[in-house]
Protein backbone atom coordinates (compact mmCIF):
# COMPACT_ATOMS: atom_id res chain seq x y z
CA UNK A 1 0.00 0.00 0.00
CA UNK A 2 1.32 3.39 -0.69
CA UNK A 3 2.59 5.50 2.04
CA UNK A 4 3.72 8.32 -0.33
CA UNK A 5 6.05 10.85 0.63
CA UNK A 6 6.87 14.33 2.80
CA UNK A 7 8.51 16.37 0.59
CA UNK A 8 6.82 19.79 1.17
CA UNK A 9 5.99 20.43 -1.98
CA UNK A 10 3.84 17.13 -1.97
CA UNK A 11 2.28 18.12 1.14
CA UNK A 12 -1.62 18.90 1.00
CA UNK A 13 -3.03 22.18 3.06
CA UNK A 14 -7.06 22.49 2.12
CA UNK A 15 -9.45 19.87 3.06
CA UNK A 16 -13.09 19.60 1.80
CA UNK A 17 -15.35 18.32 4.56
CA UNK A 18 -19.16 17.81 3.23
CA UNK A 19 -21.56 18.29 5.99
CA UNK A 20 -24.66 19.11 4.27
CA UNK A 21 -26.76 15.91 4.34
CA UNK A 22 -29.86 15.44 6.44
CA UNK A 23 -28.58 12.36 8.18
CA UNK A 24 -32.13 10.66 7.39
CA UNK A 25 -30.94 7.05 9.34
CA UNK A 26 -29.97 8.64 12.66
CA UNK A 27 -33.29 9.81 12.58
CA UNK A 28 -34.86 11.31 15.53
CA UNK A 29 -31.34 12.69 16.34
CA UNK A 30 -30.48 14.50 13.18
CA UNK A 31 -34.17 16.12 13.33
CA UNK A 32 -32.30 18.46 15.88
CA UNK A 33 -28.85 18.39 15.13
CA UNK A 34 -26.85 17.88 12.42
CA UNK A 35 -25.30 14.54 12.28
CA UNK A 36 -21.23 15.91 12.00
CA UNK A 37 -22.54 17.35 16.03
CA UNK A 38 -23.70 14.45 17.03
CA UNK A 39 -21.11 13.96 20.49
CA UNK A 40 -18.70 10.50 20.52
CA UNK A 41 -17.09 10.88 24.14
CA UNK A 42 -18.11 14.02 24.57
CA UNK A 43 -17.18 15.59 21.27
CA UNK A 44 -18.80 16.37 17.75
CA UNK A 45 -17.55 14.29 14.94
CA UNK A 46 -16.93 16.88 13.04
CA UNK A 47 -14.24 18.34 15.86
CA UNK A 48 -12.51 14.99 15.96
CA UNK A 49 -11.93 15.13 12.60
CA UNK A 50 -10.86 18.50 12.21
CA UNK A 51 -8.47 17.83 14.92
CA UNK A 52 -7.13 14.23 12.61
CA UNK A 53 -6.46 16.82 9.68
CA UNK A 54 -4.81 19.98 11.52
CA UNK A 55 -2.43 17.65 13.34
CA UNK A 56 -2.04 14.57 11.64
CA UNK A 57 -2.43 15.97 8.11
CA UNK A 58 -1.16 19.58 8.22
CA UNK A 59 -4.10 21.07 7.08
CA UNK A 60 -4.55 24.56 7.71
CA UNK A 61 -7.79 25.42 5.94
CA UNK A 62 -10.69 23.77 5.66
CA UNK A 63 -13.65 24.21 3.39
CA UNK A 64 -17.29 22.65 4.51
CA UNK A 65 -20.12 22.40 2.57
CA UNK A 66 -23.09 22.63 5.00
CA UNK A 67 -27.29 22.22 4.49
CA UNK A 68 -29.46 20.62 7.15
CA UNK A 69 -29.06 22.66 10.39
CA UNK A 70 -26.22 24.42 8.79
CA UNK A 71 -26.31 26.88 10.95
CA UNK A 72 -25.71 25.04 14.11
CA UNK A 73 -22.35 24.38 12.73
CA UNK A 74 -21.63 27.62 11.61
CA UNK A 75 -22.15 28.68 15.13
CA UNK A 76 -20.26 26.27 17.11
CA UNK A 77 -17.03 26.44 14.65
CA UNK A 78 -17.24 29.90 13.78
CA UNK A 79 -13.90 30.52 11.10
CA UNK A 80 -12.24 28.15 12.65
CA UNK A 81 -9.96 29.66 14.57
CA UNK A 82 -10.34 28.22 17.66
CA UNK A 83 -9.19 25.16 16.40
CA UNK A 84 -6.19 26.32 14.73
CA UNK A 85 -7.78 26.17 11.10
CA UNK A 86 -9.23 28.88 8.63
CA UNK A 87 -12.59 27.49 7.36
CA UNK A 88 -14.47 28.65 4.64
CA UNK A 89 -18.26 27.93 4.42
CA UNK A 90 -20.05 26.57 1.00
CA UNK A 91 -23.61 26.50 0.87
CA UNK A 92 -25.99 23.70 -0.71
CA UNK A 93 -29.64 24.50 -0.74
CA UNK A 94 -30.82 21.58 -2.07
CA UNK A 95 -28.65 18.49 -0.27
CA UNK A 96 -30.68 15.61 -1.41
CA UNK A 97 -28.23 16.45 -4.61
CA UNK A 98 -25.97 13.76 -2.81
CA UNK A 99 -22.11 13.74 -2.37
CA UNK A 100 -21.05 14.25 -6.12
CA UNK A 101 -22.81 17.20 -7.57
CA UNK A 102 -22.48 18.85 -3.45
CA UNK A 103 -18.94 18.97 -4.26
CA UNK A 104 -18.84 20.73 -7.10
CA UNK A 105 -20.21 23.78 -5.27
CA UNK A 106 -16.91 23.80 -3.43
CA UNK A 107 -14.88 23.73 -6.71
CA UNK A 108 -13.52 27.25 -6.80
CA UNK A 109 -12.04 27.01 -3.96
CA UNK A 110 -10.20 24.03 -4.37
CA UNK A 111 -7.63 24.52 -7.63
CA UNK A 112 -5.21 22.39 -5.68
CA UNK A 113 -5.00 18.68 -4.62
CA UNK A 114 -7.14 17.97 -1.33
CA UNK A 115 -8.25 16.16 1.34
CA UNK A 116 -11.88 14.93 1.75
CA UNK A 117 -13.03 13.52 4.70
CA UNK A 118 -16.30 12.86 5.11
CA UNK A 119 -18.29 14.36 8.11
CA UNK A 120 -20.17 11.59 10.09
CA UNK A 121 -17.31 8.99 10.26
CA UNK A 122 -15.32 8.15 13.54
CA UNK A 123 -11.55 7.43 13.87
CA UNK A 124 -9.82 6.47 16.42
CA UNK A 125 -6.03 5.70 16.78
CA UNK A 126 -5.91 6.01 13.49
CA UNK A 127 -2.53 6.63 10.85
CA UNK A 128 -3.49 9.71 8.81
CA UNK A 129 -0.39 10.97 9.42
CA UNK A 130 1.22 8.57 7.22
CA UNK A 131 -1.33 9.28 4.16
CA UNK A 132 0.83 11.65 1.66
CA UNK A 133 -0.01 11.95 -2.39
CA UNK A 134 2.09 9.46 -4.13
CA UNK A 135 4.80 9.76 -6.59
CA UNK A 136 3.59 10.70 -10.58
CA UNK A 137 0.21 11.37 -11.53
CA UNK A 138 -2.59 10.69 -9.91
CA UNK A 139 -6.83 10.80 -9.57
CA UNK A 140 -7.33 9.67 -6.02
CA UNK A 141 -6.07 8.18 -3.32
CA UNK A 142 -8.72 6.33 -1.13
CA UNK A 143 -8.24 5.21 2.69
CA UNK A 144 -9.36 1.24 2.76
CA UNK A 145 -9.57 -1.17 6.14
CA UNK A 146 -9.42 -4.79 5.45
CA UNK A 147 -12.95 -5.69 6.78
CA UNK A 148 -13.87 -9.36 8.10
CA UNK A 149 -17.24 -8.43 8.12
CA UNK A 150 -18.89 -8.21 4.93
CA UNK A 151 -21.82 -6.59 6.16
CA UNK A 152 -19.32 -3.33 6.73
CA UNK A 153 -18.29 -3.28 3.36
CA UNK A 154 -22.07 -3.82 2.03
CA UNK A 155 -22.58 -0.08 3.35
CA UNK A 156 -19.74 2.03 2.68
CA UNK A 157 -17.87 0.38 -0.81
CA UNK A 158 -15.28 -2.13 -1.67
CA UNK A 159 -12.02 -2.04 -3.41
CA UNK A 160 -10.32 -4.40 -5.59
CA UNK A 161 -6.36 -3.80 -5.30
CA UNK A 162 -3.03 -4.94 -7.01
CA UNK A 163 -0.11 -3.80 -5.62
CA UNK A 164 -0.95 -0.31 -4.22
CA UNK A 165 -3.37 0.54 -6.55
CA UNK A 166 -7.27 0.34 -7.08
CA UNK A 167 -8.09 -1.79 -10.18
CA UNK A 168 -12.41 -1.74 -9.29
CA UNK A 169 -14.71 0.19 -6.78
CA UNK A 170 -18.21 -0.62 -5.97
CA UNK A 171 -20.78 1.56 -4.07
CA UNK A 172 -22.69 -0.14 -1.44
CA UNK A 173 -22.00 -3.33 -3.19
CA UNK A 174 -24.69 -6.76 -2.64
CA UNK A 175 -21.48 -9.05 -2.90
CA UNK A 176 -17.96 -7.49 -1.85
CA UNK A 177 -15.90 -8.71 -4.45
CA UNK A 178 -12.53 -8.64 -1.66
CA UNK A 179 -12.54 -7.41 2.46
CA UNK A 180 -11.38 -4.24 1.57
CA UNK A 181 -13.17 -1.60 3.41
CA UNK A 182 -13.63 1.95 1.38
CA UNK A 183 -13.71 4.69 3.86
CA UNK A 184 -14.55 7.97 3.77
CA UNK A 185 -10.81 9.88 3.69
CA UNK A 186 -9.35 10.61 0.33
CA UNK A 187 -6.63 12.76 -1.80
CA UNK A 188 -8.35 13.96 -4.94
CA UNK A 189 -6.69 16.34 -7.80
CA UNK A 190 -8.74 18.94 -9.49
CA UNK A 191 -9.21 16.77 -12.24
CA UNK A 192 -12.08 14.93 -10.11
CA UNK A 193 -14.62 17.98 -10.85
CA UNK A 194 -14.53 16.95 -14.97
CA UNK A 195 -15.00 13.23 -14.38
CA UNK A 196 -18.23 14.13 -11.67
CA UNK A 197 -19.62 16.72 -14.70
CA UNK A 198 -19.37 14.28 -17.05
CA UNK A 199 -20.60 11.09 -15.49
CA UNK A 200 -23.97 9.94 -15.59
CA UNK A 201 -26.59 9.50 -12.88
CA UNK A 202 -26.13 5.73 -11.23
CA UNK A 203 -29.34 3.63 -12.34
CA UNK A 204 -29.67 2.44 -8.52
CA UNK A 205 -30.18 5.67 -7.22
CA UNK A 206 -31.02 8.30 -9.66
CA UNK A 207 -27.60 10.82 -8.44
CA UNK A 208 -23.87 11.15 -9.56
CA UNK A 209 -22.22 8.73 -6.98
CA UNK A 210 -18.39 9.81 -6.47
CA UNK A 211 -17.66 5.84 -5.88
CA UNK A 212 -19.14 4.90 -9.15
CA UNK A 213 -17.05 8.03 -10.56
CA UNK A 214 -13.63 7.04 -9.22
CA UNK A 215 -14.35 3.63 -10.05
CA UNK A 216 -15.18 4.26 -13.69
CA UNK A 217 -11.58 5.98 -13.39
CA UNK A 218 -9.74 2.91 -11.96
CA UNK A 219 -11.11 0.23 -14.29
CA UNK A 220 -9.96 2.72 -17.02
CA UNK A 221 -6.09 2.20 -16.10
CA UNK A 222 -6.40 6.06 -14.04
CA UNK A 223 -4.01 5.88 -11.14
CA UNK A 224 -6.43 5.57 -7.85
CA UNK A 225 -4.02 4.37 -5.21
CA UNK A 226 -4.82 2.34 -2.02
CA UNK A 227 -3.75 4.02 1.69
CA UNK A 228 -4.02 1.14 4.17
CA UNK A 229 -6.27 2.95 7.21
CA UNK A 230 -5.29 1.83 10.55
CA UNK A 231 -6.64 1.91 13.87
CA UNK A 232 -10.31 1.99 14.63
CA UNK A 233 -12.87 3.25 11.55
CA UNK A 234 -17.28 3.41 11.85
CA UNK A 235 -19.37 4.94 9.55
CA UNK A 236 -21.60 6.67 11.51
CA UNK A 237 -25.03 6.06 9.56
CA UNK A 238 -28.12 5.21 12.31
CA UNK A 239 -28.55 5.30 16.06
CA UNK A 240 -26.69 2.02 16.84
CA UNK A 241 -23.38 3.26 14.72
CA UNK A 242 -23.73 6.39 17.13
CA UNK A 243 -23.78 4.13 20.05
CA UNK A 244 -21.19 1.48 18.86
CA UNK A 245 -18.95 4.83 18.25
CA UNK A 246 -19.12 6.07 21.63
CA UNK A 247 -18.89 2.75 23.24
CA UNK A 248 -15.41 2.36 21.33
CA UNK A 249 -14.37 5.62 22.16
CA UNK A 250 -14.93 5.12 25.85
CA UNK A 251 -13.47 2.08 26.24
CA UNK A 252 -10.43 3.02 24.56
CA UNK A 253 -9.81 5.86 26.98
CA UNK A 254 -11.83 4.26 29.60
CA UNK A 255 -8.36 3.28 31.72
CA UNK A 256 -7.42 7.09 31.96
CA UNK A 257 -10.69 8.27 33.31
CA UNK A 258 -10.95 9.28 37.25
CA UNK A 259 -13.83 8.34 39.51
CA UNK A 260 -14.84 9.98 41.84
CA UNK A 261 -17.46 9.16 44.76
CA UNK A 262 -19.69 12.18 45.81
CA UNK A 263 -21.68 11.55 49.59
CA UNK A 264 -24.11 14.28 50.39
CA UNK A 265 -24.52 14.17 54.05
CA UNK A 266 -26.76 16.23 57.12
CA UNK A 267 -26.87 14.59 60.08
CA UNK A 268 -24.87 11.13 59.22
CA UNK A 269 -22.29 10.32 62.74
CA UNK A 270 -23.55 6.77 62.75
CA UNK A 271 -22.97 5.67 59.04
CA UNK A 272 -20.47 7.44 57.14
CA UNK A 273 -17.23 6.31 58.65
CA UNK A 274 -18.28 2.82 57.14
CA UNK A 275 -20.03 4.12 53.93
CA UNK A 276 -16.28 5.73 53.19
CA UNK A 277 -14.78 2.98 54.02
CA UNK A 278 -16.33 0.67 51.68
CA UNK A 279 -15.49 2.93 48.61
CA UNK A 280 -11.98 3.60 49.93
CA UNK A 281 -11.61 0.01 49.60
CA UNK A 282 -13.12 -0.33 45.72
CA UNK A 283 -9.89 0.10 43.38
CA UNK A 284 -12.34 1.29 40.65
CA UNK A 285 -12.63 5.01 42.88
CA UNK A 286 -10.21 7.26 42.62
CA UNK A 287 -11.61 9.89 45.03
CA UNK A 288 -14.35 9.39 47.79
CA UNK A 289 -15.65 13.24 48.26
CA UNK A 290 -17.87 13.77 51.15
CA UNK A 291 -20.02 17.31 51.06
CA UNK A 292 -21.25 17.91 54.54
CA UNK A 293 -24.26 20.81 54.22
CA UNK A 294 -22.76 21.52 58.08
CA UNK A 295 -23.96 19.13 60.03
CA UNK A 296 -24.07 20.27 63.85
CA UNK A 297 -22.81 16.71 64.93
CA UNK A 298 -19.72 14.33 64.36
CA UNK A 299 -20.02 13.69 60.60
CA UNK A 300 -17.50 16.09 59.17
CA UNK A 301 -14.90 14.21 61.81
CA UNK A 302 -15.83 10.79 60.96
CA UNK A 303 -15.79 11.17 57.25
CA UNK A 304 -12.44 12.74 57.75
CA UNK A 305 -10.72 9.94 59.89
CA UNK A 306 -12.15 7.56 57.60
CA UNK A 307 -10.18 8.79 54.05
CA UNK A 308 -12.40 10.99 53.16
CA UNK A 309 -11.95 14.44 51.38
CA UNK A 310 -14.85 16.56 52.92
CA UNK A 311 -16.09 19.82 51.94
CA UNK A 312 -18.97 21.81 54.30
CA UNK A 313 -21.05 23.49 52.48
CA UNK A 314 -24.10 25.96 53.30
CA UNK A 315 -26.75 24.48 51.03
CA UNK A 316 -30.42 24.86 50.76
CA UNK A 317 -31.15 20.88 50.60
CA UNK A 318 -30.26 17.27 49.72
CA UNK A 319 -30.04 18.15 45.89
CA UNK A 320 -28.41 21.22 46.45
CA UNK A 321 -25.93 19.50 48.20
CA UNK A 322 -25.28 16.38 45.46
CA UNK A 323 -25.05 19.57 42.76
CA UNK A 324 -22.16 21.07 44.46
CA UNK A 325 -20.16 17.62 44.73
CA UNK A 326 -21.03 17.17 41.16
CA UNK A 327 -19.81 20.71 40.26
CA UNK A 328 -16.42 20.13 42.68
CA UNK A 329 -15.86 16.22 42.04
CA UNK A 330 -12.43 15.88 40.18
CA UNK A 331 -13.44 12.67 38.46
CA UNK A 332 -14.45 12.44 34.71
CA UNK A 333 -16.90 9.83 35.80
CA UNK A 334 -18.87 11.05 38.98
CA UNK A 335 -21.02 8.55 41.34
CA UNK A 336 -23.60 9.64 43.62
CA UNK A 337 -24.26 7.42 46.73
CA UNK A 338 -26.50 7.80 50.40
CA UNK A 339 -24.57 8.73 53.22
CA UNK A 340 -26.52 5.48 55.26
CA UNK A 341 -24.87 2.55 53.52
CA UNK A 342 -28.25 1.35 52.19
CA UNK A 343 -25.71 1.11 48.54
CA UNK A 344 -22.40 -0.98 48.80
CA UNK A 345 -19.33 -0.14 46.68
CA UNK A 346 -18.99 -4.15 45.33
CA UNK A 347 -21.74 -2.17 42.69
CA UNK A 348 -19.51 0.27 41.34
CA UNK A 349 -18.17 -2.08 38.48
CA UNK A 350 -21.46 -2.70 37.25
CA UNK A 351 -22.00 1.12 37.01
CA UNK A 352 -18.85 1.50 35.43
CA UNK A 353 -19.17 -1.05 32.30
CA UNK A 354 -22.64 0.31 31.69
CA UNK A 355 -21.21 3.61 31.58
CA UNK A 356 -18.76 2.90 28.31
CA UNK A 357 -22.38 2.38 26.70
CA UNK A 358 -24.62 5.61 27.79
CA UNK A 359 -24.20 8.91 29.53
CA UNK A 360 -25.60 7.94 32.53
CA UNK A 361 -26.48 5.28 34.38
CA UNK A 362 -29.04 5.30 37.37
CA UNK A 363 -29.58 2.75 40.00
CA UNK A 364 -33.33 1.10 40.75
CA UNK A 365 -33.99 -0.47 44.01
CA UNK A 366 -37.26 -1.89 42.48
CA UNK A 367 -35.42 -5.24 41.57
CA UNK A 368 -37.16 -7.98 44.70
CA UNK A 369 -34.50 -10.62 44.63
CA UNK A 370 -31.75 -7.09 45.07
CA UNK A 371 -33.28 -5.94 48.46
CA UNK A 372 -32.65 -7.15 51.73
CA UNK A 373 -35.46 -7.60 54.54
CA UNK A 374 -35.77 -4.90 56.77
CA UNK A 375 -35.33 -1.65 54.21
CA UNK A 376 -38.10 0.97 53.36
CA UNK A 377 -38.71 -0.05 49.68
CA UNK A 378 -41.72 -2.27 49.80
CA UNK A 379 -45.78 -1.25 49.89
CA UNK A 380 -46.56 2.47 49.14
CA UNK A 381 -42.87 3.28 48.85
CA UNK A 382 -41.76 1.10 45.85
CA UNK A 383 -44.83 1.58 44.36
CA UNK A 384 -44.91 5.21 44.19
CA UNK A 385 -41.62 4.66 42.92
CA UNK A 386 -42.40 2.86 40.10
CA UNK A 387 -45.72 4.41 39.18
CA UNK A 388 -43.85 7.93 38.83
CA UNK A 389 -41.04 6.58 37.37
CA UNK A 390 -43.32 4.92 34.44
CA UNK A 391 -45.30 8.80 34.07
CA UNK A 392 -41.65 9.94 33.49
CA UNK A 393 -41.02 7.45 31.33
CA UNK A 394 -44.31 7.59 29.60
CA UNK A 395 -43.70 11.74 29.40
CA UNK A 396 -40.83 11.59 27.35
CA UNK A 397 -41.39 7.98 25.57
CA UNK A 398 -39.58 9.18 22.36
CA UNK A 399 -36.27 9.45 24.48
CA UNK A 400 -35.99 5.98 24.33
CA UNK A 401 -35.29 5.86 28.54
CA UNK A 402 -37.33 2.86 30.76
CA UNK A 403 -37.49 3.78 34.61
CA UNK A 404 -38.68 1.79 37.26
CA UNK A 405 -37.61 4.09 40.08
CA UNK A 406 -36.96 8.05 40.68
CA UNK A 407 -35.60 8.23 44.35
CA UNK A 408 -32.84 6.03 43.91
CA UNK A 409 -29.62 8.04 44.80
CA UNK A 410 -27.22 5.67 43.38
CA UNK A 411 -26.29 6.51 40.03
CA UNK A 412 -23.38 7.20 37.73
CA UNK A 413 -23.00 10.04 35.02
CA UNK A 414 -19.64 11.40 32.65
CA UNK A 415 -18.54 14.67 34.24
CA UNK A 416 -18.66 15.94 30.86
CA UNK A 417 -22.62 14.85 30.61
CA UNK A 418 -23.25 16.88 33.80
CA UNK A 419 -21.79 20.31 32.80
CA UNK A 420 -24.07 20.13 29.88
CA UNK A 421 -27.10 20.15 31.97
CA UNK A 422 -25.60 22.20 34.84
CA UNK A 423 -27.44 25.40 33.94
CA UNK A 424 -30.77 23.55 33.91
CA UNK A 425 -30.64 22.19 37.39
CA UNK A 426 -32.81 23.81 39.72
CA UNK A 427 -34.10 21.39 41.91
CA UNK A 428 -32.58 21.62 45.72
CA UNK A 429 -34.73 18.79 47.33
CA UNK A 430 -35.82 15.38 46.70
CA UNK A 431 -36.52 16.58 43.06
CA UNK A 432 -33.66 17.11 42.49
CA UNK A 433 -33.41 12.56 41.28
CA UNK A 434 -36.19 13.04 38.77
CA UNK A 435 -34.79 16.14 37.36
CA UNK A 436 -31.80 15.14 36.78
CA UNK A 437 -33.18 12.08 34.74
CA UNK A 438 -35.03 14.43 32.72
CA UNK A 439 -32.01 16.78 32.00
CA UNK A 440 -30.17 14.07 30.22
CA UNK A 441 -32.83 13.08 28.43
CA UNK A 442 -33.71 16.11 27.25
CA UNK A 443 -30.40 17.23 26.30
CA UNK A 444 -30.88 14.01 24.11
CA UNK A 445 -28.09 11.71 25.92
CA UNK A 446 -28.46 7.97 26.67
CA UNK A 447 -29.57 6.39 29.91
CA UNK A 448 -29.60 2.93 31.72
CA UNK A 449 -31.27 1.75 34.27
CA UNK A 450 -29.93 -0.89 36.26
CA UNK A 451 -30.83 -2.94 39.59
CA UNK A 452 -28.53 -2.45 42.81
CA UNK A 453 -28.70 -4.16 46.20
CA UNK A 454 -30.20 -2.34 48.13
CA UNK A 455 -29.97 -2.71 52.11
CA UNK A 456 -31.36 -1.67 55.79
CA UNK A 457 -29.84 1.89 56.55
CA UNK A 458 -27.69 2.32 59.30
CA UNK A 459 -28.90 4.58 61.81
CA UNK A 460 -31.51 7.64 61.39
CA UNK A 461 -34.11 8.04 59.99
CA UNK A 462 -35.09 8.45 55.91
CA UNK A 463 -35.52 12.20 55.59
CA UNK A 464 -37.63 12.02 52.68
CA UNK A 465 -39.95 8.61 53.01
CA UNK A 466 -39.96 8.04 57.00
CA UNK A 467 -43.30 8.25 56.97
CA UNK A 468 -46.68 9.00 54.77
CA UNK A 469 -46.78 12.34 55.16
CA UNK A 470 -42.80 12.66 53.91
CA UNK A 471 -43.58 10.66 51.11
CA UNK A 472 -46.48 12.43 50.13
CA UNK A 473 -44.53 15.42 50.02
CA UNK A 474 -41.54 14.21 48.15
CA UNK A 475 -43.70 12.95 45.99
CA UNK A 476 -45.54 16.28 44.90
CA UNK A 477 -42.37 18.46 44.40
CA UNK A 478 -41.27 15.29 42.03
CA UNK A 479 -44.83 15.34 40.48
CA UNK A 480 -44.46 19.38 40.12
CA UNK A 481 -41.30 19.46 38.82
CA UNK A 482 -41.55 16.74 36.19
CA UNK A 483 -45.23 18.14 34.78
CA UNK A 484 -43.29 21.76 35.00
CA UNK A 485 -40.64 20.55 32.75
CA UNK A 486 -42.79 18.38 30.67
CA UNK A 487 -45.51 21.32 29.89
CA UNK A 488 -43.55 24.04 30.15
CA UNK A 489 -44.47 25.52 33.97
CA UNK A 490 -40.97 25.97 34.19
Amino acid sequence: MGRGTDEPSKMIRTALIPAAGEGIRAYPKTRWIPKPLLEIAGKPLIERNLEILRDDMGIEEAVIIVGHLGDQLRERLGDGSGLGLRITWVDCEEPSIGLARGMLLAEPYLDKPFVMMLADELYLGSNHAAMRPPEGDYLAVCAVQHCPDRRLIQKNYSVRIQGDRIVDLEEKPRTPSSSWLGCGTYLFTPEIFDRIRSAEPSPRSGQVELMDVVGRAARSGTAVHAFLLEGHYLNVNSIEDYNTGNYFARSLAFNDARVSVVIPTFKEEESIATVVRDFQANPLVDEVLVVDNSSPDATVAEAAEAGARVEVVQRQGYGDTIAWGLDHADGDIVIVVEADHSFHAKDVGKFLEYLKDSDMVIGTRTTREMVEQGTNMIGIVRWANILVGKLLETLWWTRGARYTDVGCTYRAIWKDVWLQIRDRMTGVGPEFSPEMMIEVLRARKRVIEIPVSYFPRIGGESKHSKSLPHLMRTALRMLRLIIGRRFGAD
